[in-house]
């Protein structure tokens, strides 16, 4: 029994002897292997920085400054900042562009001409949101493209096409020298009521409108200054004691951008013929203003658009109208009614004119005795004129009183 397990346990031991003497091989390597310090990582925050400042990163040392660099460190400072350079050149080119973003001020700054409305341009201002379906009117039918979750979408090519329309007459009315009045009254939409204003050189209203204003003008615009200009827009001196028994000036064209909150403002324009353009949403009644413009009037991007566009075309009207102007052309009907002042010295010269006609009558009138003047012809023919009224009123009242019979 002992020798056979005996060779069993030899057996295992020749089986095993080469495994165990590999493995005996590796412990003893791996015991002898030192590692190098310098490619382990650093324990401490102190030794991380010290091998960055050591590198040429740039970093300060944590021990006491020497007190004059080496001109090898410089050098390698310099060297990694051209290499810093070079790299940021060629990743500059890399990257997506986003050049076409929006920018909340450049639609007061640089609003869009009529030429520059695209239907992205008004689906980014949100100009097809209307209002809930039970709010719509049925007068809006012809200009709502769909329904979706309960909102009515507005046709985005129905509100292009009404807004170059739109434009259109703004601008022709500008080059005419008309009066164009912008008026927003909702909360924000002051400045692009009066940047729109200032392109189209017209008038703003951002407050409430009063009644009457246009109905009753003399009465609550009658103290407002008023002054003439001539064609080239340059003030225009003497027309002050006309300008006081003129009625007060009208608008040529209102451009409302919010009708529900303006309804009598835009009666009274309908009372007076005054063309009106107004951003007609959903809910509001199309037959209010001459030229609708079907979008969103609660979205303040999509107001501004409108505004920045009808100011753009009234900028173009102005522009037109100074440019006939240069060459010698009127573009619009001068006012009525206002007599041009003589100057100084054309109201002498006629004094002058006046002067010699009545001294030479009075020379004709001396030498020729019994021929009257013309002064004192007119004067005979004037007291014949009486004479013959009271002659007349004499006769109707005699003839009035014999016709009265009395009774005893």
């Amino acid at each position: 029994m002992s020798s056979s397990s005996t060779m069993i346990i030899r057996h295992l031991v020749a089986r095993r002897a080469p495994a165990l003497a590999r493995r005996s091989l590796q412990r003893r390597c791996y015991s002898t292997h030192t590692p190098d310090t310098a490619d382990a990582p650093p324990k401490t925050f102190e030794e991380k920085w010290e091998r960055e400042f050591r590198s040429g990163v740039g970093f300060d040392s944590p021990s006491p400054p020497e007190p004059s660099p080496s001109p090898s460190s410089v050098g390698k400072v310099a060297e990694q900042y051209f290499a810093h350079k070079q790299q940021s050149k060629q990743m500059s080119r890399l990257g997506a562009d986003i050049s076409p973003h929006y920018q909340p001020h450049t639609l007061l700054t640089n609003p869009p001409a009529p030429a520059d409305v695209t239907l992205e341009l008004l689906l980014a201002s949100e100009a097809h949101q209307g209002h809930v379906t039970s709010l719509w009117n049925p007068a809006n039918a012809r200009y709502i493209h769909g329904i979706r979750q309960g909102i009515h979408i507005i046709s985005l090519e129905v509100t292009a096409a009404h807004l170059r329309r739109a434009a259109k007459v703004v601008q022709e009315v500008s080059r005419r020298g008309g009066i164009v009045l912008f008026v927003g009254t909702r909360d924000g939409q002051d400045r692009a009521v009066s940047r729109a204003a200032e392109l189209a050189k017209g008038y703003h209203l951002f407050e409430r409108w009063i009644p009457g204003s246009i109905t009753n003008g003399k009465q609550i615009l009658g103290r407002c200054k008023t002054k003439v200009v001539n064609e080239h827009d340059a003030d225009v001196a003497g027309f002050e004691e006309q300008l006081y028994d003129r009625p007060v000036l009208r608008p040529d064209l209102v451009v409302c951008l919010n009708p529900l909150e303006n309804y009598v403002l835009l009666h009274e324009c309908a009372l007076n013929n005054i063309p009106t353009i107004g951003v007609i949403d959903t809910n509001a009644d199309p037959t209010w203003v001459t030229y609708p413009i079907p979008a969103n009037d609660d979205s303040l991007r999509c107001i501004q658009v409108i505004a920045g566009v009808l100011g753009r075309a009234g900028e173009a009207g102005q522009k037109q109208r100074l440019a006939a102007a240069a060459q010698g052309e009127i573009t619009y009907r001068p006012a009525r009614g206002l007599v041009v002042p003589e100057s100084e010295a054309e109201e002498a010269e006629v004094a002058q004119v006046k002067k010699g006609a009545r001294g030479a009558d009075a020379t004709e009138a001396v030498s020729t005795p019994g021929v009257l003047s013309e002064p004192e012809m007119d004067a005979d023919a004037e007291f014949a004129r009486h004479l013959d009224e009271v002659n007349n009123h004499e006769d109707r009242r005699q003839k009035g009183g014999s016709s009265i019979k009395f009774s005893d």
